[in-house]
């Protein structure tokens, strides 16, 4: 186990060029950030109230009014903040900053004398300060607030927001602990560990890094604390789902090194693997960081769909049991992908192991990419792998799934989320150790380092994940020694490094390929093969039995009623063809797309009055299938999607 955990380049050094996500990234700025604001100052028409700033103002006693909202509603600006942070890392921007400004502000004036920071307890319920952890989000949403100012001030420096957290993260501190005069608690929804982590970071005090990690040793530690919670007489029910409450579901019912598979609410579970995992390196902590490998092999070896979403079940967004991925009312909610995603970029800077990265791209280029819309005006929170619209029904077991992504959620915690990641997305890079630079992922960029004391510039470009060939260019103001490892994904294939026409030896140190020398100035070809394939499940994994998908490299691949017709699960394909991989400029921005024969069941001969029907097989009819990458789908006309196909057996 190394200690890193924390050696991405600075955001404000990379600028991402990257045709793929360039776009997305954009978006942020000129149209997710502006949308959002005025979603959270309820000036659209058709979208659902958030009251969030509104809360603000009434709990700074500028207005008058009810709370309005969800317990943890203060974390939709939070996270509208990081983004914002983010954002400026690599365009900054007066007028924003001034919202920015603006808005931090008024949350200082929202804060209480004694530092404490939540609208809800301030307008509400003023008496029920820290009496209801299991449910109240207070901690939770403490998380989200420090994550932000952290974020805005690493990009703007300026200590405004950072001096507002730190007061209430000092709060938390003096409240939370093993002494008698303390709370012997922990929070209901995980977050403000990680959280605390990244605020010691950036101020150096101890006591941050501390209270986190107290709020995971004590997790799980004898009587639940959440269960002697309610018998309290000080105790109410926020939540009716809460009423006769499973400590499995927030991941409380054993101490965290002793958890064997990831189970219950899987946010709240791959936040706290995320917090656990920087803890392990702060305090080279073996045996939290033995529960982090456990947990994180459980997830992608037996709980994972193969988008990167986790979380299989719509009943308590929650971990089901090892093989259980039913495909068409999974859950698989953005906001877990993107803790997955944080988990395993942390376990990769751990360990400078390859795999880690492979899922974090598997995530990144199709579940969270799928939670947005290209105009970035909607969003899903729920991601499943088959979609049939009529019957995505309210008060169903479908009702999570949504066939058409939403302007906006009464709980929306999906939509600020992805932006702050979109906004964040250079931290996946790259790594850096002293004279080594890590590659993470493919994605065109341009960066600016210092290796042993010397300035260099990197650039990478290409046309990934369409094309699989990159130039990598390095610039430094003098010649100097360093190690560049470039990550060989798992699906790459005759794996290529060139410089100047000629193939350069490289060593594979856990799955990147190392080369090493002197650099001033160097430009290294790199390439690989990673055409379209078929995969298989587990069969295990009984709703894939007997069906395949398609992928090519990062990208899992669908079908969609508007190229293919409707009723889509009764298309069959054989995985032993040739896949055809087709470039469409004009077709969703551009992108590949997949076409395979197929065959399709004949509705010739049914009539709207049979429903069963005795006799031979059934009639197969001749058909071209199209499939589009995953991450694209819902993004034309409203119909069925399909990620797993039958498949017809020889």
């Amino acid at each position: 186990m190394k200690k890193a955990a924390n050696s991405s380049i600075s955001l404000k050094d990379i600028h991402i060029t990257d045709n793929f996500w360039r776009k997305y990234i954009k978006l942020v700025k000129d149209v997710i950030i502006p949308y959002q604001w005025d979603i959270l100052n309820d000036k659209l028409e058709g979208v659902e109230t958030s009251h969030c700033i509104e809360n603000f103002r009434i709990a700074a006693g500028e207005s008058q009014g009810e709370y309005y909202g969800a317990v943890f509603q203060d974390t939709d600006v939070a996270k509208w903040l990081e983004a914002v942070g983010f954002v400026l890392n690599y365009e900054r921007d007066e007028g924003l900053e001034r919202l920015a400004d603006e808005t931090i502000d008024l949350i200082g004036r929202a804060q209480q004398p004694d530092g404490y920071l939540n609208t809800y307890f301030t307008i509400k319920e003023p008496e029920m300060r820290w009496s209801n952890l299991m449910e109240g989000h207070e901690l939770y949403t403490a998380g989200h607030m420090i994550e932000a100012a952290v974020a805005y001030y690493e990009s703007t420096g300026k200590k405004r927001f950072l001096e507002i957290v730190c007061r209430f993260a000092d709060l938390i501190c003096r409240t939370f602990g093993t002494g008698e005069d303390q709370i012997h608690g922990y929070p209901g929804h995980q977050e403000i560990e990680l959280a605390l982590v990244k605020l010691y970071r950036v101020t150096g005090k101890k006591a941050y890094l501390e209270t986190a990690k107290y709020f995971i040793d004590a997790r799980g530690v004898g009587e639940n604390y959440f269960l002697r919670e309610t018998k309290s007489e000080k105790y109410k029910l926020i939540m009716p789902e809460f009423a006769n409450y499973d400590p499995v579901y927030s991941q409380s019912d054993i101490p965290v090194r002793e958890q064997q598979k990831a189970e219950g609410h899987a946010v709240r579970a791959v936040y706290m693997y995320t917090a656990m995992a920087d803890l392990s390196c702060e305090y080279n902590d073996a045996s939290l960081f033995a529960a982090c490998e456990r947990l994180w092999n459980n997830i992608v070896s037996k709980q994972m769909y193969i988008t990167g979403g986790i979380g299989s079940s719509g009943i308590l967004e929650r971990f089901t049991t090892d093989y259980d991925l039913p495909n068409d009312s999974n859950y698989s909610e953005s906001c877990a992908s993107i803790g997955l995603a944080m988990f395993g970029k942390r376990m990769a800077d751990i360990t400078k192991d390859a795999a880690y990265m492979d899922t974090v791209e598997r995530a990144l280029y199709n579940t969270v990419l799928s939670g947005i819309a290209m105009d970035g005006k909607s969003f899903f929170y729920v991601n499943p792998l088959e979609v049939w619209p009529p019957n995505c029904m309210p008060k169903t077991s479908k009702e999570h799934v949504k066939a058409v992504r939403q302007t906006w959620y009464g709980v929306a915690c999906c939509p600020t989320n992805i932006a702050r990641t979109l906004a964040s997305l250079g931290q996946y890079i790259y790594f850096q150790e002293k004279d080594r630079i890590y590659t993470n992922l493919y994605i065109s960029n341009q960066a600016e380092v210092e290796i042993n004391g010397t300035a260099f510039t990197l650039e990478l470009k290409g046309d990934f994940p369409w094309k699989n060939q990159m130039k990598f260019h390095v610039k430094g103001e003098k010649s100097g020694h360093a190690s560049f490892y470039f990550r060989i994904p798992s699906y790459a294939r005759q794996f290529k490094i060139r410089r100047d026409g000629r193939n350069v030896d490289f060593t594979v140190e856990n799955g990147y390929a190392k080369v090493e020398g002197d650099f001033q100035e160097a430009c290294l070809d790199i390439s690989f093969e990673a055409p379209a394939q078929f995969v298989h499940a587990n069969p295990q994994v009984r709703a894939d039995s007997g069906k395949t998908a398609l992928v090519k490299g990062p990208l899992v691949y669908c079908l969609e009623e508007t190229d293919n017709g409707s009723n889509l699960a009764s298309a069959f394909i054989q995985s032993d063809q040739e896949i055809q991989e087709v470039y469409e400029k004009k077709l969703l921005g551009g992108c590949m797309v997949l076409k395979v024969p197929g065959k399709k069941i004949s509705e010739e001969g049914w009539d709207g009055q049979t429903l069963y029907r005795r006799g031979g097989p059934p009639v197969l009819e001749e058909t071209e299938l199209t499939f589009i990458p995953y991450g694209y789908w819902g993004n034309r006309e409203k119909g069925e999607m399909l990620v797993w196909i039958k498949e017809l057996l020889r």
